[in-house]
């Protein structure tokens, strides 16, 4: 039974998912098309600003971030898709937008010929982003979640078209130029060069190097590296582009400090995959996987004990583990555990006959059941 709420509600999803971004997409790939578009600078500036509310909108539903990678998170939460340490790239996406509305609303023959090249530079390292932040989603894609690429493929074909129009403005101004300065045998020639599409797209990739390189200055001044807008992708987890292990998710209720720890830095911890423990997707090391195993016999052999020792973990560990939050504490921690991880070790290869077979078993592999 339906109410009036719920219809409501169906009527904003279909309104927001599908009527306005499709109506839009057809008008500007009509305008595209046509020689007479009809009404571009609207459509484009509604593609855009409404575009980008949708898409804000589509992804916080769809998408509950909730930190850095290095954060403790609930596990049907995500991390932040850009490193917040690298955010700096939105500044970026941003002068590209700048450009394109230059190039929308000025035409080439009011624009001073490097302040359009320099537009149409930042239009392409715009795209050059959204692409690779369309890239970024795409491992957590699925199901309604692909209307957000409608936004990508709008930007992508407005900035081809007002690149596209740029340009063919900039060879009616050469060829007019060229006709008024017939007597001037070098400046001819030099006009007719730059007429060459070919040459004047070259002339746009190698002031797009300067802007680049400029960018990359600016962020080594602000202290995020040269490669600072590779790492606003990879410095994430669970993203397509992400480098970085996170820690387990805040609902497990296990081996807290070994779990924390395998959170830690890859070169220390040495995390060996994902493994699965009631219900729930974590990293595993070879430390949680011992002590794990040393838990299993401790309860085969001696419940009454066991029962116990997991009493008292369970009251200081678990509100420790909740300090660690982030990889240099989980690193301490490893540390810390190591002594006890030895202990538990021998112990294991003392009493079990297959000791490393049970520590293999610990954690379902990730796909199992």
């Amino acid at each position: 039974m339906f109410y009036i709420d719920d219809v409501i509600t169906y009527f904003i999803f279909i309104m927001i998912g599908f009527v306005i971004p499709g109506t839009l997409t057809v008008w500007n790939l009509y305008n595209c098309i046509a020689k007479q578009p009809k009404k571009e600078k609207l459509i484009s500036c509604l593609t855009i600003f409404l575009g980008a509310f949708f898409y804000l909108l589509l992804f916080a539903i769809s998408f509950d971030t909730a930190g850095e990678w290095y954060e403790q998170i609930k596990s049907a939460q995500y991390h932040n898709s850009i490193s917040s340490a690298y955010d700096g790239i939105l500044w970026i996406a941003l002068l590209g937008f700048v450009g394109y509305f230059v190039l929308l609303f000025v035409k080439a023959e009011k624009l001073p010929p490097l302040v359009s090249v320099i537009s149409i530079s930042l239009v392409m390292l715009l795209n050059v982003l959204q692409i690779t932040y369309a890239l970024q989603l795409s491992k957590n894609i699925s199901g309604g979640t692909y209307l957000l690429y409608v936004y990508h493929f709008n930007i992508l074909l407005l900035s081809a078209r007002v690149i596209h129009l740029n340009m063919k403005q900039q060879i009616e101004i050469f060829q007019n130029r060229t006709a008024e300065i017939e007597e001037h045998k070098g400046f001819k020639k030099f006009y007719e060069k730059i007429n060459n599409l070919s040459k004047y797209t070259i002339f746009v990739f190698v002031i797009l190097f300067f802007i680049i390189a400029f960018i990359e200055i600016i962020f080594v001044i602000a202290g995020q590296g040269v490669d600072a807008p590779i790492k606003a992708f990879t410095d994430t987890a669970d993203w397509t582009f992400s480098k970085q292990t996170p820690p387990p998710p805040l609902e497990y209720d296990g081996h807290y400090l070994c779990t924390v720890a395998a959170g830690g830095h890859k070169r220390v911890v040495k995390p060996l995959r994902f493994g699965t423990r009631r219900g729930e997707t974590i990293i595993v090391n070879r430390q949680l996987c011992i002590a794990n195993a040393f838990e299993e016999v401790i309860q085969e052999r001696l419940p009454l004990f066991h029962k116990k020792v997991r009493y008292a973990y369970d009251t200081y560990g678990y509100p420790l583990s909740k300090l660690i939050t982030n990889p240099w504490k989980a690193d301490f921690i490893y540390f810390v555990m190591k002594p006890l991880e030895w202990l538990f070790l021998c112990i294991l290869y003392l009493v079990d006959l297959r000791p490393e077979q049970r520590i293999k078993n610990q954690y379902l592999w990730q796909g199992e059941k």
